[in-house]
């Protein structure tokens, strides 16, 4: 993996491929390895630069000076300078596409096209708001991330029959989840409140005139197939597609599926 270090911190990411930049950001509690598929596949026609988040992977935790995701997405445009690159798409998961629409209202001029998948970029609602910021609260206290916060997060990232179609995704990511713990587990909850407290980017959504495609899983829980129709009714001229058989972490869930859709709108964007 690369390096790049800002504000004391040093950010770990893959750089595979030549062509078109893609800026991929992957989920909340996951880390660049979630989209080996996509990476497999796209870094054939595109430069794909995919960074761990802040105390994700191999990353390190967020320097002071990233508070907001807005300041995370400033980070990216730093790397992108770093690495001499002008112009690339985003395609976010998540989080990923959280601080992508920032980085897109933040740069238009340098952002080509958008994917948001499993997103949402209003305010998160009240109820969900106070249920994470309690978890993130006893993982902060334990330094780990108790017993039954594992049991009822894990359920979240997948569709409904996940445990039964794809068990060694699911055992594979209670397994990280389990295994966090000490200042890790502190910093990654610090992360945690920058995902659920973020501002609401609608007034940014409506003013998007770029090329943009909206994905999420049929069955997602977080990040339900109403937020991303509400996005989508808000981007004019934007794709949407539900896909089928997926919940939160649908490009592992539905790989082929997902790849295709992605190519298929890259295709579209490059055409000239």
């Amino acid at each position: 993996m690369n390096k790049f270090t800002i504000n004391g911190s040093t950010m770990h990411y893959v750089d595979q491929g030549e062509g078109p930049v893609l800026l991929m950001g992957h989920s909340y509690l996951w880390d660049h390895a979630m989209w080996a598929p996509q990476i497999e596949v796209l870094s054939q026609k595109y430069r794909c630069i995919v960074p761990d988040l802040w105390a994700h992977g191999a990353s390190d935790a967020a320097p002071v000076q990233t508070v907001t995701l807005q300041d995370y997405a400033q980070d990216l445009l730093a790397l992108m300078d770093h690495l001499e690159v002008d112009t690339f798409s985003v395609i976010g998961l998540s989080v990923g596409g959280m601080w992508g629409t920032d980085l897109a209202a933040l740069a238009p001029q340098r952002v080509t096209s958008l994917v948001l998948m499993d997103t949402f970029v209003g305010f998160e609602p009240e109820v969900t708001h106070a249920k994470y910021f309690g978890m993130l609260d006893a993982i902060t206290t334990a330094q780990a991330v108790p017993a039954p916060i594992v049991d009822a997060v894990v359920p979240l990232f997948f569709a409904n029959n996940a445990e039964n179609d794809s068990p060694e995704l699911v055992a594979h990511f209670r397994e990280r989840l389990s295994s966090l713990t000490g200042q890790r587990a502190v910093d990654v909850a610090t992360i945690g409140r920058k995902v659920f407290g973020r501002r609401d980017a609608f007034d940014d959504l409506e003013a998007f005139t770029l090329p943009t495609l909206i994905m999420v899983g049929a069955e997602d829980k977080p990040r339900t197939p109403l937020e991303s129709q509400l996005m989508h009714d808000t981007v004019k001229g934007s794709s949407y597609f539900v896909i089928p058989n997926a919940g939160h972490i649908s490009n592992l869930e539905q790989p082929e599926i997902v790849t295709e859709k992605i190519e298929h709108f890259l295709t579209s964007v490059y055409a000239d």
